[in-house]
């Protein structure tokens, strides 16, 4: 469905209202839905592809915004990736797909169910995406019904794992389960992830894990599913504590080397990076532990993210090589610099599966002055090194720390990291267009998202990201983006 033209002034105000933060009580969806509600979807618009002859590739070359990525390896096939973003103006998911290591890229929507009610509307947002070890991939996202024009309210959500057979050029098998309609239990910011251990008793299970917004019951908190049959139908259990508040957000899963399940989230209620682990394939967990405390709460108004503003959420990996570090757990998470002045990201090691972790470190040189914020951490199945990736304003020219950089630090051990790698060729800035503010061609209500993704095999490292180098072209046509351009695209990188 295409609705008219709004103006200007109208959409930022619909996308963001008070130029309006987010509440920590909200969704991280939330801002697609006060778009949508008050602008009606899009249809697909694409755009020639990028002129540019660096080593960036546009995966996306579409009109209006796209944030939040996710990209997955296939380990039958390395050269084979697939990748995931939020539409913004648009109702479905979207996925990509790459045969030549991320050199070139197709696209397809995901499916998303009927909607509910008469003229009622429901839309995608959150990808996550992980290959087995036949080369089945997943897709994992949220579906938020709700009806149709403005004023109306939110109708439920629930999860969906989409299956493609073919490196994500289709998606004939979709499974939506969890259907939660009650105004305190939003199902929010999955991970999935999959057994590809080919030794494993669980091996090519499929797992996902999220938040339900709030808690104190079965329905609520931090929440866990398990497929043994290839993502056709799932088990769901709450692995927070079960009579606990429920204030989570940002679920990590993983899997270790011998079948082993590790899940970790953001605690807002304590404050703290908070560990769950199953020796049984998901079956049961055990008590939760604390992998570290931590200053921000929940999410943080940074210049570079100053509206959306950045949200606080574990990334965790396991070891699964044959090297010294098999079985060891890293996990990254953003959080304040000792002086309170900047945003940094910071990392612990488990080597007990998951019952003592290390002191806190940083993954990368400490500048004062620069933010970093929006990371994601991979290890390498093959080599066992660790790689995060993130935004970093260190380059910054404005004065403000509103322009942003994507970096990557990579390390043989999860814990002594070599120099950062400054992978993008052009800055972002989510804060104005060369000095205007406000610019129609940032997306103020999400700018870059909640998160960016990365992948690593074989001592090869993709990482993806919101970018807005392109924001400012076709700006005035009315039939890219509504008049305000290409705006936010998803680029990414190979890393040797």
């Amino acid at each position: 469905m295409h609705t008219r033209l709004a103006s200007f002034a109208l959409a930022l105000a619909a996308a963001s209202p008070a130029m309006a933060q987010s509440s920590s009580h909200d969704p991280t969806w939330w801002d697609k839905y006060l778009y949508l509600a008050n602008n009606g979807p899009d249809a697909l618009q694409l755009t020639a592809p990028s002129a540019s002859t660096g080593t960036n590739v546009d995966v996306s070359n579409e009109c209006g915004p796209q944030s939040e990525t996710f990209i997955a390896i296939n380990p039958r096939k390395p050269t084979q990736l697939a990748a995931g973003s939020n539409e913004i103006f648009r109702l479905p998911m979207e996925g990509y797909f790459s045969s030549d290591d991320g050199a070139t890229w197709g696209r397809v929507d995901l499916p998303l169910p009927p909607p509910i009610g008469t003229n009622g509307i429901d839309f995608g947002s959150d990808p996550t995406l992980a290959f087995d070890s036949s080369g089945n991939l997943f897709y994992g996202y949220i579906v938020v019904f709700f009806g149709n024009g403005l004023g109306q309210s939110i109708k439920g959500t629930e999860m969906a794992v989409a299956r493609s057979t073919d490196g994500g050029r289709s998606w004939p098998q979709v499974t939506f389960f969890e259907f939660n309609g009650g105004t305190d239990h939003f199902n929010d910011k999955p991970m999935v992830t999959t057994d590809a251990n080919v030794r494993s008793p669980f091996r090519d299970s499929v797992y996902a894990a999220w938040d339900a917004a709030s808690g104190g019951s079965s329905a609520g908190g931090v929440r866990f599913a398990r497929s043994r049959d290839h993502g056709a139908s799932f088990t769901t259990i709450r692995i927070d504590d079960p009579s606990g508040p429920g204030r989570a957000i940002g679920a990590t899963v993983t899997t270790g080397p011998d079948g082993q399940v590790y899940v970790a989230w953001n605690d807002i209620a304590a404050n703290t990076i908070t560990f769950n682990s199953s020796l049984d394939g998901g079956v049961s967990f055990g008590t939760p532990t604390v992998i570290a405390a931590k200053s921000i709460p929940f999410d943080i108004g940074i210049p570079a993210e100053f509206n959306r503003r950045a949200l606080v959420y574990p990334a965790c990996d396991a070891d699964r090589s044959k090297g010294a570090h098999r079985g060891r757990i890293v996990c990254s998470w953003m959080d304040l610099t000792r002086d309170g002045q900047d945003t940094d990201i910071f990392a612990s090691f488990s080597d007990d599966e998951g019952a003592t972790w290390s002191p806190r470190y940083t993954v990368a040189e400490s500048l004062a002055g620069a933010d970093r914020f929006n990371h994601w951490l991979a290890t390498d199945p093959v080599t066992g090194g660790v790689s995060v990736s993130y935004y970093d304003t260190r380059n910054d020219s404005t004065g403000g720390k509103f322009e942003t950089d994507i970096y990557l630090s990579r390390s043989t051990d999860g814990v002594h990291f070599a120099p950062s790698l400054k992978v993008t060729d052009v800055k972002s800035n989510e804060h104005d267009c060369n000095g205007l503010f406000p610019c129609p061609s940032i997306n103020y209500g999400n700018q870059q998202g909640d998160y960016e993704g990365v992948a690593a095999f074989g001592g090869v490292v993709h990482p993806i990201w919101t970018d807005s180098r392109r924001n400012q072209e076709r700006a005035g046509d009315p039939t890219c983006g509504r008049g305000r351009g290409i705006m936010e695209e998803v680029f990414t990188a190979t890393v040797r």
